[in-house]
């Protein structure tokens, strides 16, 4: 075991920590290079009961409407352009959409939205188009209005905390304002370079902080949206208590476009840690995995800020498909185990004796490493932050983000590994265990559909069978829309539809995703 301290870490390697995956931008831009050669099938192709909606069809006169607000320039009509924004990042739907909105203001946002919804036009909302449930991609000939142009930092208070941006503003790109003034994004995921704060919020993402930080629910002091009508909500308060009416900005975040577009967020930023610490285990148990965690917990205390397990077979992907080293041998489990504080040698004594318990326990890690440097840091990262990007190589992904007690996290993964033995290329889990947070994922080498029967809707009621959530951090979109009620009792499902059609009564928002065909 490697005793080694990250001495030398800096607070700016947190800049470097967790990049976009490598190749996902290829991706995004270059949608016709997928693993196995050429478009993913049409979604209605997947999904062909879903029927398209009373929803008026694009005319030149829309053209003309749209161009007049926005710019000609920033109306996108030419098929190859508009093909990215159709397609998802995981390669598993693309949609019919013909034509792609950029505007640049709220008041832009605005008048497109009261035109689409005069004429009764679909909209979807897309940000950096990072989302793993089809929630960002239009499904027939919906209009995709884009924030990417919606790029601007408003304001940051280096007193306060308070960060002011527009939906458009890059993950990453806020993060390294934020450390400008000794501070950080309370958010943290492995696509902050190219997600966006108005899509992290509309998703209500939660990512690899949220053991230490929370989410976004308890972090967002106010935003600013369009609702589906065209009319703007102003909600963009930056102060930490507000207790007058209802809490209006919570109804947006993790709507998933569904009842309005997010334009303007205020994010409460913690301070920036002056020392970050991380140790890699590894385990031959899952029960191994859970003892770790609860002795993290009692050791770590305050300073724990990250808490992810993977499996073997997730571990496989990343060396196989991707050349990724490893730097321990071969264990059924492996833990990443991160501090963040503000005292250095407060934080190495208790991480140092975090590891001495947890390598003198009997059944527990059997083999460990800590980071020494800001290159073994971000190596350390990259094993757990390009798993999904390794399984996309495989050919075709089916990925399912579930929350269950943490007893029964690792019980589903092997209940459907021998479900579907010899049918699926691979069976992977891995996650955020802090937070009871499963990521599953089956790979095939092209879709099929039997292989589909034999997952949904099972792994779906064995959820709801142990009384968990379908959904834990990536939303429902259009993947799990008919599942709602898995997690939610039918009477919440009928309010929510009820505010859907007070805020959208023509209900051209996001159309399909979240909410059930009824």
């Amino acid at each position: 075991f490697q005793a080694s301290r990250a001495a030398s870490l800096l607070p700016q390697l947190l800049l470097r920590r967790r990049p976009a995956p490598a190749g996902a931008f290829a991706l995004l831009a270059r949608p016709a290079s997928s693993a196995s050669g050429g478009l993913p099938p049409l979604t209605t192709e997947i999904h062909p009961g879903i029927k398209r909606g009373a929803f008026s069809q694009l005319t030149d006169a829309d053209l003309s409407a749209f161009e007049a607000i926005v710019g000609g320039d920033h109306v996108i009509k030419d098929a190859d352009e508009v093909l990215s924004y159709n397609i998802d990042w995981l390669r598993i739907c693309r949609g019919q959409g013909q034509l792609v909105l950029r505007p640049k203001t709220t008041e832009e946002v605005s008048a497109i939205v009261r035109h689409c919804n005069k004429r009764r036009l679909a909209v979807v909302p897309q940000g950096g188009n990072t989302g793993l449930v089809g929630g960002s991609v239009p499904l027939f000939d919906e209009i995709v209005i884009s924030t990417s142009r919606m790029n601007s930092l408003l304001s940051i208070d280096p007193v306060s905390g308070v960060l002011v941006a527009e939906a458009g503003c890059v993950l990453e790109q806020l993060d390294r304002e934020a450390a400008s003034q000794g501070l950080m994004m309370p958010l943290d995921l492995g696509a902050k370079g190219s997600c966006q704060i108005g899509g992290n919020l509309a998703t209500n993402a939660g990512g690899l902080r949220l053991l230490r930080y929370g989410s976004l629910r308890g972090t967002t002091l106010g935003l600013e949206a369009v609702l589906p009508t065209g009319q703007v909500l102003d909600c963009l308060t930056t102060l930490r208590k507000d207790n007058t009416g209802y809490d209006i900005k919570q109804l947006l975040i993790g709507s998933e476009g569904t009842l309005g577009i997010i334009t303007k967020a205020a994010i409460l930023c913690p301070a920036r840690p002056k020392s970050v610490q991380l140790a890699f285990l590894g385990l031959d148990s899952f029960q191994a995995v859970l003892d770790t965690y609860r002795l993290a917990r009692r050791s770590l205390g305050e300073i724990l800020s990250a808490f992810e397990f993977i499996d073997s077979e997730s571990m496989r992907a990343v060396k196989q498909n991707l050349g990724l080293s490893c730097p321990l041998g071969e264990h059924s489990f492996y833990v990443l185990a991160e501090t963040s504080g503000s005292n250095e040698t407060h934080d190495r004594e208790k991480l140092d004796g975090f590891i001495e318990s947890v390598m003198s326990m009997d059944g527990c890690a059997t083999d460990g490493t800590v980071a020494q440097d800001a290159g073994q840091f971000a190596h350390l990262w990259s094993l757990r932050e390009r798993i999904v990007e390794s399984l996309l190589v495989d050919g075709y992904e089916y990925k399912y983000d579930v929350s269950l007690p943490l007893a029964d996290i690792y019980r589903l993964v092997e209940h459907m590994r021998t479900r579907l033995d010899g049918r699926v290329i691979r069976t992977a889990g891995y996650g955020h265990l802090g937070d009871g947070n499963l990521h599953l994922n089956f790979t095939t080498p092209k879709f099929d559909a039997k292989v589909l029967e034999l997952i949904e809707p099972h792994v779906f009621d064995w959820v709801r069978d142990r009384r968990g959530s379908v959904s834990a951090e990536h939303g429902l979109g259009l993947k799990k829309s008919q599942y709602i009620r898995h997690s939610k009792a039918d009477f919440a499902v009928r309010v929510m539809a009820e505010v859907k059609r007070l805020l959208d009564p023509n209900g051209i928002m996001n159309p399909y995703k979240v909410l059930p065909d009824e």
